[in-house]
């Protein structure tokens, strides 16, 4: 099946992709409908970079910050590492709220929300493309 003709027809009951020139050999003389997907942004956060030493701690700061580094590009793969570090963030609160920042721009809490919010997108859309803005 072509992919990326944005042409598509119903044939026994299902939506099929077709490309052009199958298009022109069923339907002479006529113009198709052509759709063209955008890409679609379905999770979008920020967090301070003040939070860094906290998130390195926890052993996911290339997760969040840099995962083009470790191989990352879609949701998916950061389920695992996001998970295991909320697990060890939840498991010693004590030993990471030593690393809130002095400035008060950041907070453990705030690490720990992030963070579960990030891997409950994960989860919904596993084969987003990650992309991260510094």
């Amino acid at each position: 099946m072509p992919r990326g003709s944005g042409i598509f027809v119903r044939r026994d009951g299902r939506r099929e992709e077709i490309s052009r020139a199958d298009w022109d050999a069923a339907f002479p003389g006529r113009e198709p409908v052509i759709a063209v997907a955008e890409p679609v942004e379905c999770y979008s956060a920020n967090i301070t970079h003040n939070l860094g030493r906290m998130a390195g701690e926890a052993g996911i700061y290339k997760a969040l910050w840099r995962p083009e580094e470790i191989g990352i590009d879609t949701a998916k793969q950061l389920i695992n590492p996001l998970s295991a570090g909320l697990v060890l963030l939840k498991a010693k609160p004590d030993h990471f709220k030593q690393f809130n920042p002095e400035n008060g721009w950041g907070t453990y809490e705030g690490l720990v929300n992030f963070v579960s919010e990030y891997l409950d997108a994960c989860k919904a859309y596993p084969e987003a493309s990650v992309s991260v803005s510094r």
